[in-house]
């Protein structure tokens, strides 16, 4: 498959096709299989981001014994990873130095 720049925004969860549609974080050149799993790690974010916020209103639950939080968390990180493993250089640079990669075995 032919891989397409794409131009990511993991601020606001959009992946465009055109450079000047918004404004952008990251660059990648990716598969639309690719994209399609980066969508999907965005909308389980999004999913988890929705239940912290409904979870926030009850003060009794440490935020830390949060299990949404975790995942959410847990969707942040295999987003940044899969930017990383499909970014340009600059931006593989960029995620490089935010400290957010972990090392998978």
């Amino acid at each position: 498959m032919d891989k397409r720049k794409y131009y990511v925004s993991v601020q606001s969860r959009t992946i465009m096709e055109s450079e000047g549609d918004s404004s952008y974080e990251f660059v990648i050149e990716a598969t639309p299989e690719e994209i399609t799993e980066l969508r999907g790690l965005f909308d389980s974010m999004s999913h988890f981001d929705m239940e912290t916020y409904y979870r926030m209103h009850y003060p009794g639950i440490p935020e830390h014994y949060d299990r949404d939080n975790d995942y959410f968390e847990r969707d942040l990180k295999d987003i940044y990873q899969l930017l990383h493993r499909l970014g340009t250089q600059e931006t593989k640079n960029h995620i490089a130095s935010m400290n957010v990669l972990e090392e998978r075995l």
